[in-house]
């Protein structure tokens, strides 16, 4: 059965046919589009070279998109379906080397630099959460970004193992070093768990950037975290990563490093709802690892986020054409 389309727009495969069959794509949607026909490309990385214990991570693309086909096309809260925002296709996954971490940053980078040259945004699927880092090189190269980031830990060590500068723990203090991430516009919502030292989030805060501790989002209530969250980022490009551990477990077993107390599945959705615009420029859910969930509740759970994402993605997408005019 073929995918639908509505003038230019892709659209989900239509209800004509079970969700279970057919081959699988992100949400349902058409495969190997052209770049150039596209607003947002929705990306697999299937990749876990930078993680330091629990591996899985490079089967989180595979499953996502096999979760995604339980997502269906219109949000239920704003009544809008991102397909009739955007031009949204699934541009399958970046060839990775396993075997070798910085040939991956490499080809990540390469990758979507292509896309970011073609003005297409992307919404990646992970991998662990050093797939981030080429991300940020390749959209932040002219002008750094500020970034909303969902995570458990900050992901700002210096080095892990005798000196290794490139782990999962290492992205954003790497990107922060490269000039492609302003720390003064980058926000760590949800932040929690037990630490190597006192000073882990030593260096973030030295540099600017907001770490939000889970307990103060516990105390402050999602809407006023994210309130301070908009205006640290302001009106600027801005790019949004969600760490599926920032979920609590009981939400998202599947990862490689748990930890208990952690944000409701819920609240992940109102932060992300709370996104709305913003100058949004990609995102990403990363550190969804199938070998460690139950049930695929993970997998359906990042999926659902990756929708949410979209739907934002999608709504600055539209914004930024109706401020140009190109949208009348």
């Amino acid at each position: 059965m073929n995918h639908s389309i509505q003038g230019d727009y892709p659209q989900p495969q239509s209800g004509e046919i079970p969700r279970y069959s057919g081959l699988p794509t992100f949400f349902r949607l058409p495969f190997g589009a052209q770049i150039a026909s596209l607003d947002i490309g929705v990306v697999g990385v299937p990749w876990d070279g930078g993680t330091t214990n629990r591996a899985g991570t490079r089967h989180g693309p595979r499953e996502l998109r096999n979760a995604s086909s339980l997502v269906r096309r219109m949000h239920p809260v704003t009544f809008q379906s991102p397909y009739d925002l955007a031009r949204v296709g699934d541009l399958g996954d970046v060839p990775v080397n396993p075997v070798d971490v910085q040939d991956t940053l490499a080809l990540i980078e390469a990758w979507y630099r292509a896309l970011h040259e073609s003005k297409v945004m992307p919404l990646t699927a992970g991998g662990d959460h050093l797939t981030t880092l080429p991300i940020l090189r390749a959209l932040g190269r002219e002008q750094p970004l500020g970034m909303i980031h969902f995570d458990a830990h900050s992901d700002t060590n210096d080095t892990y193992f005798g000196g290794e500068r490139f782990t999962h723990g290492t992205p954003f203090r790497r990107a922060v070093e490269e000039g492609v991430l302003d720390p003064k516009r980058t926000v760590q919502i949800g932040i929690r768990g037990a630490l190597f030292s006192e000073k882990d989030h030593g260096w973030a805060e030295a540099n600017g950037i907001t770490v939000i501790r889970m307990e103060q989002v516990a105390e402050e209530g999602m809407a006023a975290v994210m309130a301070r969250a908009r205006a640290i980022v302001g009106q600027q490009p801005t790019y949004v990563s969600f760490d599926i551990d920032v979920l609590d477990p009981v939400y998202a077993p599947g990862t490689g490093t748990p930890e208990i107390g952690g944000l409701t599945s819920l609240q992940g959705q109102q932060g992300i709802r709370l996104l709305q615009g913003l100058n949004l420029v990609g995102a990403d859910v990363v550190e969804v690892s199938p070998p460690f969930d139950q049930g695929n509740l993970t997998s359906l759970t990042g999926a659902t986020m990756m929708f949410e994402l979209l739907c934002q993605l999608a709504d600055a997408h539209h914004q930024r054409r109706l401020s140009t005019g190109a949208g009348e």
